[in-house]
């Protein structure tokens, strides 16, 4: 049976800002990794859950809008805008203003007439449903748009038997370690509320830029003559998104067979995994032997610099780094032999590499835009080790994660964790029709897979 059409319905928009921090300077600098990120999308990403029993929405709403205010003071970037500025001379600069009056983060309040949580899950075997993109304000913006929008908006949107949080994020604040660190404290100062327990933040987030010389660098010119040259607007084709699930048994399976066929015994099972669709996305491409694919892991800095960031460093600190073949050697060899690359590009990005990729960055300055990803490759984005189902609103588990249409292409596949834990995943795949198509029926691919976890399991689960 279809899932019914939507009307997801604005009932009020909110502005929310929070008391005044006196650590938080009046203008933030950038760093290479985050000057970069001007022309990709806001991070959408959202959780979903059943009706908070024992409350009325409207202590709902107040509960998240005073949370949120109060993870604002914390995580006081999201309460400015972005501004960017033509220097003299020539050139433009960008930063981070904190503090002027009218400004700060949004929350909104929307109802989805007619959705339920069975809508939002979508059964085994169906695409995920495009309301879904409803339930996140500033559809398709570029991180550029901070300039005048919101860097943060917080949406919850009513369902008919439950709730919906969805949080849009600029990308050139963070990446997706500092929006589920934002998200993570969001919940945990909810909870506090629910039982009128004093905020505490158990991970406080860290403010200080790195820069290749040290701290406090001055800020980084863009080769551009004007703030709007920056600007490259990116609309994906139609595609067909669906979540996949791999049980932590498969998963097992898939490591142990790469490790196998590789002989070395260092496989992870994200570098399985990835192999795994690198391979079977490929096939369904249906490219010819001599055309070069490369599949992109997003790898985190942090803790490979030396001396290492803080894990609660805030911002970007990631790469998408790339290995390469053809499609002919990558289909023609095993299993382990494609996840043997996908582990050489993980072992060889160390400090000396990551250092070497900024004074590159810092020698030729640019900002990436959407247009700019190879339609040959894969793009392996967000982690399994993000501790999504950790966001405890004081309302229980929540039932799944989900996101809208933001930076989504033909060979995006994004990770969550899965609900039940234990290691298992869930991969969420952007493909063209044909190619999703072909993907679903693929034996490689149909070996390893898992059906869902029903949906009653997950209802019978996460209620407290």
């Amino acid at each position: 049976m279809p899932s019914p059409i939507p009307a997801v319905r604005t009932i009020k928009t909110y502005a929310v800002t929070p008391r005044p921090n006196p650590d938080a300077p009046r203008q933030l600098e950038m760093s290479a990794w985050d000057v970069p990120m001007l022309c990709p999308h806001y991070i959408q990403k959202g959780l979903l859950f059943a009706y908070p029993p024992d409350l009325s929405l409207e202590q709902i709403i107040q509960r998240l809008r005073s949370s949120l205010e109060e993870a604002l003071f914390h995580f006081y970037p999201l309460s400015g805008r972005l501004r960017v500025v033509t220097c003299e001379g020539g050139g433009v600069t960008c930063h981070v203003e904190v503090g002027v009056e009218g400004e700060g983060a949004e929350f909104v309040h929307a109802v989805a007439d007619g959705i339920g949580i069975a809508d939002v899950v979508a059964a085994d075997g169906q695409d995920l449903p495009d309301f879904l993109k409803e339930f996140f304000p500033l559809d398709l913006a570029l991180n550029f748009d901070g300039c005048t929008s919101p860097l943060l908006v917080i949406q919850l949107t009513e369902l008919k038997d439950g709730i919906f949080i969805g949080c849009v994020f600029n990308h050139a604040i963070g990446d997706g370690t500092s929006f589920w660190h934002f998200f993570d404290a969001f919940a945990e100062i909810s909870r506090c509320k629910a039982v009128g327990k004093e905020v505490v933040l158990s991970r406080p987030p860290v403010h200080d830029k790195w820069f290749i010389g040290g701290y406090g660098e001055p800020p980084i010119k863009l080769p551009y003559s004007s703030p709007e040259e920056v600007v490259v607007r990116f609309s994906p084709p139609p595609l067909r998104e669906r979540m996949f699930h791999f049980s932590s048994e498969s998963l097992a399976k898939l490591k142990a067979k790469a490790n196998s066929e590789c002989g070395k015994g260092t496989i992870s099972t994200f570098q399985a995994l990835s192999a795994l669709m690198w391979r079977c996305i490929t096939r369904a491409r249906g490219f010819p032997p001599e055309q070069k694919t490369s599949c992109r892991l997003a790898i985190q800095n942090r803790a490979r610099l030396q001396p290492p960031l803080s894990p609660n460093y805030f911002g970007n600190s990631i790469y998408a780094a790339p290995t390469t073949t053809t499609a002919g050697e990558l289909l023609n060899n095993n299993l382990g032999w494609a996840a043997w690359k996908a582990h050489e590009i993980v072992s060889n990005h160390t400090d000396s590499a990551i250092r070497d990729m900024v004074h590159k960055y810092m020698q030729n300055p640019i900002v990436y835009n959407l247009h700019m990803f190879d339609i040959h490759s894969v793009m392996m984005g967000s982690s399994p080790r993000f501790d999504m189902y950790g966001c405890d609103f004081g309302w229980g588990k929540a039932l799944a994660a989900r996101s809208g249409s933001a930076n989504k292409f033909d060979g995006k596949v994004s990770a969550y964790p899965g609900w039940e834990g234990g290691g298992s995943v869930d991969l969420e795949v952007c493909l063209l029709p044909e190619y999703m198509s072909a993907l679903e029926g693929d034996e490689e691919f149909l070996a390893v897979v898992s059906p869902p976890i029903k949906l009653e399991v997950l209802l019978g689960k996460s209620i407290k």
